[in-house]
């Protein structure tokens, strides 16, 4: 699942495939707008494909190969399951994807620091 959540706006994608990244990147450009920013992916294939298009304001680093440990962000999807998703049940996939998309516009900034 691509989620990108901004100062404006969060959006979920609803696989993770090339065509759903390139939306993701582009749209994630635009909001950007003039900003320059660095992207840390890991080695999904996904990530690597030769279909990717890569807006100009975005530059990709890829993560080593088996190395969750440099991908702080595991620690903070561990912290969503533990609090999400551990022991509930959803009555649809709707319920799901609203409680995930919930816990991610209220991220604190400090949790994200103390998590990661």
């Amino acid at each position: 699942m691509n989620i990108y959540r901004g100062d404006d706006f969060s959006f979920v994608m609803p696989n993770v495939d090339t065509e759903c990244m390139n939306v993701f990147l582009s749209e994630m450009s635009k909001n950007l707008k003039d900003k320059e920013v660095i992207c840390v992916m890991d080695g999904a294939g996904w990530h690597k494909s030769k279909a990717l298009v890569i807006p100009n304001n975005i530059e990709i680093i890829y993560l080593p190969p088996y190395s969750p440990e440099l991908n702080p962000v595991e620690k903070l999807w561990q912290h969503m399951k533990s609090h999400i998703i551990k022991n509930k049940i959803y009555d649809n996939i709707n319920d799901l994807e609203e409680a995930v998309c919930s816990f991610i516009r209220g991220f604190d900034p400090n949790l994200i620091k103390k998590t990661c």
